[in-house]
């Protein structure tokens, strides 16, 4: 799942308006943004075989540092932890940002083929297989896409042209690539989807530059 990651970021604004987008942005994708990383240090591994889903063409053969399940509850407590530290946040913001980071596993379970490991080590994979149909996953992603879009314009307001601007530019980048991703060609090499992946880290400053120029529309104390 690509956008639908990305609804979830835009709904917890929703629930903790005073973080920032890009900060949800961090939590939503995190299991991504780690996943380069472990590939380009031999942890993890994947390999891309056209065919093998109706919309992507990569099997991910090992990845339990990033995405299993054990690992994103650890990865969340950290992420939340980090952030509680460091701006002394209520418990209530503690648990959106941890739940953001846990939502990601529970997507790609939805949409992964059974290749969604659990625990670090087992054995057991899961996935629902939303892959295996173009029509399906382009319904369930554009909608929570628009969801979230939606409680997050209803959650901030623009304070200037560049809130408005840099918030639909953003939108649209992302709807692009989306596209490209499941009707263009796979990618040439494994290494260039890695770091592809790591480019995602511009789509984040993109969503700070964004959530800089707006501000709540009902402000919620830390």
């Amino acid at each position: 799942m690509f956008l639908g990651h990305f609804a979830i970021a835009f709904a917890a604004k929703r629930a903790a308006p005073e973080v920032s987008l890009g900060t949800l942005f961090i939590g939503a994708q995190l299991a991504d943004l780690l996943w380069p990383l472990f590939f380009l240090l031999g942890i993890e591994d994947f390999e891309i075989r056209p065919g093998i889903t109706a919309v992507t063409p990569f099997e991910f053969t090992r990845y339990p540092y990033s995405h299993s399940f054990v690992a994103l509850v650890g990865w969340a407590i950290v992420f939340a932890g980090a952030y509680a530290i460091a701006r002394g946040a209520r418990l209530r913001v503690v648990i959106v940002l941890a739940a953001t980071v846990l939502s990601h596993w529970v997507l790609d379970v939805l949409t992964h083929i059974p290749d969604m490991p659990v625990t670090i080590h087992g054995d057991v994979r899961l996935g629902l297989g939303l892959w295996n149909s173009i029509a399906g996953t382009l319904l369930v992603e554009l909608v929570m896409f628009a969801a979230g879009l939606f409680l997050y314009v209803r959650t901030t307001r623009a304070v200037d042209r560049i809130g408005r601007i840099a918030l639909w530019s953003l939108v649209a980048f992302l709807v692009a690539i989306y596209l490209a991703s499941v009707f263009g060609p796979p990618p040439p090499s494994k290494l260039a989807l890695a770091l592809t992946g790591l480019a995602m880290w511009l789509l984040i400053a993109w969503a700070y530059w964004v959530d800089r120029h707006r501000q709540p529309r009902l402000v919620v104390s830390a």
